[in-house]
């Protein structure tokens, strides 16, 4: 069975911006291995040309990897697993419904408690809600069939 998809990205990149993406971080690589070729000889004495070379290299690093579309930040629910991209950097995080505890329900806020000891924190934020109840719906259906124990919280302040 295919998973439940819920893209957590609050706009979606159309094509030309990925391309300009794409392009942009090989550019940047580029300028920042061409950098660090013609200024080898002063790497040891000049510690900003090092942090320069990491920014640009990281930079490139996230421009190519969000122009592949591999920066996309989502939760997809399937039968017995839920997969998890927090972050447009990190890799998804990938929790078997063995592994899972219980899990908490806040109305921003998604807790996974792990067998491990180790929980795993997902914030929708408010700028768009309209993925949060889906996200719900999917996550108390998958509890119902992998008898997940599920908590339904309000936070009061």
């Amino acid at each position: 069975m295919a998973g439940d998809y819920y893209s957590l990205e609050v706009y979606k990149s159309n094509k030309l911006t990925k391309v300009f993406q794409l392009v942009f971080g090989i550019i940047c690589a580029v300028v920042a291995l061409v950098w660090l070729i013609s200024n080898i000889s002063s790497l040891e004495s000049n510690g900003t040309l090092v942090i320069t070379i990491i920014f640009l290299l990281g930079f490139a690093y996230y421009q190519v990897n969000s122009g592949l579309g591999r920066g996309e930040k989502f939760i997809e629910i399937s039968q017995n697993t839920v997969k998890l991209k927090k972050n447009s950097i990190f890799p998804s995080q990938e929790l078997s419904a063995s592994g899972i505890e219980r899990i908490e329900i806040f109305p921003l806020n998604l807790i996974f408690f792990l067998r491990s000891g180790k929980t795993v924190f997902l914030r929708f934020g408010t700028t768009y809600t309209d993925i949060i109840n889906p996200v719900r719906t999917g996550i108390k259906t998958f509890c119902e069939r992998n008898n997940i124990p599920l908590e339904f919280k309000n936070e009061e302040l």
